[in-house]
């Protein structure tokens, strides 16, 4: 039974994940960003929820309303940023990663470097809990879970089905034809900065509603964010989502079977011999790029 749990617990935690990589996933198929910095958007949209909550006494998902269009501005300020100094792929790293720090140390400044976390008075989704049978869900991994599915079921409609869709696949494999053909890459790469800013905004927030928060949480996201990207194949948005339930899936049963100590070392583990069998992800096989 505690593997059971262990698995559906983990599926649910996936979720989470899949909401932190999707936007990394696709900047960096879409528009060769690879946008460190987009951690720095979940960080601050996480401290926005707790300060809305804890100051002005708002319902944790009500913040939502005003994080949302914040982290789509910031994101698509970003990109027009990242548009007009030219940024290439590889640079992206550096210029996102020092931008990041900024961000880390500005959320310091504010929060402190300190341990926040939303009390249960103001926050009633930490304590609440599916029962079934024998099997206890917490609330905040089924917010996780559903939002992440919303999220990439709209990002698969939109890139598969509308001419928007088709003119970002179009910006993915060659942005100057498309640009030949009608396709305007500024405008389009704006939106779509702007659009995964708010994916920031929802993972931020769902992180707030079960987590401590610290300014240095930033940096621990690295190592499972960037494994549901390349697990998932970057730009791959239903990918990202399997990926998501992978990782926290294996992450759940190692720690159950084995330790919580190992499960880093298998999931790594993974990384390498996907990357060894699979170069462009397990779940690649309708990327963006």
């Amino acid at each position: 039974m505690n593997v059971v749990q262990a698995v559906l617990s983990g599926a649910l935690i996936g979720g989470l994940y899949a909401l932190m990589a999707i936007g990394l996933s696709v900047t960096w198929g879409v528009l060769r960003i690879i946008n460190l910095v987009h951690f720095g958007l979940i960080l601050i949209s996480a401290y926005l929820t707790f300060q809305l909550a804890t100051s002005w006494g708002v319902d944790p998902l009500l913040t939502l309303l005003v994080t949302v269009p914040a982290m789509f501005v910031a994101g698509a300020a970003l990109q027009w940023l990242f548009d007009r100094l030219a940024v290439s792929e590889f640079n992206s790293l550096l210029v996102s990663f020092g931008l990041l720090i900024i961000t880390i140390q500005v959320a310091a400044n504010i929060w402190s470097a300190d341990f926040q976390r939303m009390t249960a008075s103001v926050n009633p989704y930490a304590t609440a809990s599916v029962s079934l049978g024998r099997l206890v869900f917490p609330v905040t991994t089924l917010v996780a879970f559903v939002l992440a599915g919303v999220v990439v079921l709209g990002a698969h409609l939109v890139l598969r089905r509308t001419f928007a869709g088709r003119a970002l696949r179009a910006i993915a494999q060659d942005s100057a034809v498309a640009g030949a053909f009608g396709v305007d890459h500024r405008r389009l790469s704006l939106v779509l900065g702007g659009l995964v800013g708010a994916t920031a905004a929802l993972a931020g927030a769902v992180f707030a509603l079960s987590n401590a928060l610290t300014p240095e949480t930033a940096y621990e996201w690295f190592g499972i964010v960037f494994a549901v990207v390349i697990l998932g194949g970057v730009g791959e948005v239903t990918g990202t989502l399997a990926a998501g339930i992978l990782v926290g899936v294996l992450s759940g049963v190692v720690a159950v079977v084995w330790s919580p100590a190992t499960a880093p070392f298998v999931l790594f583990t993974a990384i390498i011999l996907a990357l060894l069998l699979r170069p462009r992800g397990l779940f690649a096989i309708g990327a963006v790029r």
